[in-house]
């Protein structure tokens, strides 16, 4: 029977993923929305599976333009094997996928690839940066101070 992760594991999780989908978005990658529509996703797509087992965790996938996977796609679904849009629908994958594992990887996140043959060309973040870390591209206090403050924030000067 199948076995989810506990509430509290859970909320780790999704915590996880959404820091993995800031982090992307901020690299400037599109990020796919959780549950858009296939047929309208393309970019970094980061998914969570909460089986309470070795497989479970967070899961980091490309999916290239629907047009291109759509012509990758024609190929193979015809047996074409040596059309070109096979090997570069591949290393297209490949090399978001080592981009997004550098990106995460310079942001503090401990990622691998996911070793599963249900998540091919797939990373798994394993852990994000230490929670009291801010990310490299959050407001800084000294980008929050208006001209003519004198004594910070509040605005009252002695």
């Amino acid at each position: 029977m199948f076995e989810r992760v506990g509430a509290e594991e859970s909320a780790a999780l999704k915590k996880l993923a959404r820091r993995v989908r800031d982090e992307l978005a901020a690299a400037g990658l599109p990020v796919v929305a959780p549950e858009l529509d296939p047929v309208l996703a393309g970019g970094a797509e980061v998914d969570i599976d909460d089986g309470d087992d070795a497989a479970g965790g967070v899961f980091v996938a490309w999916q290239a333009s629907p047009r291109l996977r759509a012509c990758a796609s024609r190929a193979f679904r015809l047996k074409q094997l040596d059309e070109p849009v096979l090997r570069h629908s591949s290393a297209v994958g490949a090399a978001m996928m080592q981009a997004m594992a550098q990106i995460l990887a310079s942001a503090g996140f401990s990622v691998e690839d996911a070793r599963d043959e249900y998540r091919p060309q797939q990373l798994r973040v394993l852990a994000g940066p230490p929670s009291g870390q801010p990310p490299m591209w959050a407001v800084r206090d000294d980008e929050l101070e208006l001209p003519g403050w004198q004594d910070g924030p509040t605005g009252c000067a002695g």
